[in-house]
């Protein structure tokens, strides 16, 4: 084990189509009808809501999605829940696991 190791690079990618969306859904906005208007006008109000999340608040996401599936209630930073998210992400290394726990429990709090 090296004193000096490089740090790992993060094993949960974070995709940001987002700003690809709200473009998306503004060029159809620009030619709905009166009926679509609202759904759309609603749609990219969320759409750009999600646009401005934090790559953390991302992250937090995902982890409360495996919890969630794995049918986990306790904090999202406990030893089982970490257990079940490096079941989940097969690459996800010890520190990244506690790192993401660690933003999910942060952003419950």
């Amino acid at each position: 084990m090296s004193l000096f190791r490089k740090p790992q690079p993060l094993a949960v990618l974070v995709l940001r189509d987002a700003p690809d969306v709200v473009a998306g859904i503004r060029s159809a906005l620009a030619t709905a009808t009166d009926a679509e208007r609202p759904g759309l006008e609603r749609a990219l109000a969320l759409a750009e809501e999600s646009a401005v999340s934090s790559d953390a608040e991302l992250r937090g996401r995902w982890v409360r999605h495996h919890l969630a599936a794995a049918g986990h209630e306790g904090p999202a930073d406990s030893v089982p829940a970490i257990k079940i998210l490096r079941e989940a992400e097969p690459g996800l290394s010890l520190r990244q696991a506690m790192t993401y726990a660690k933003e999910a429990a942060a952003a419950e709090a």
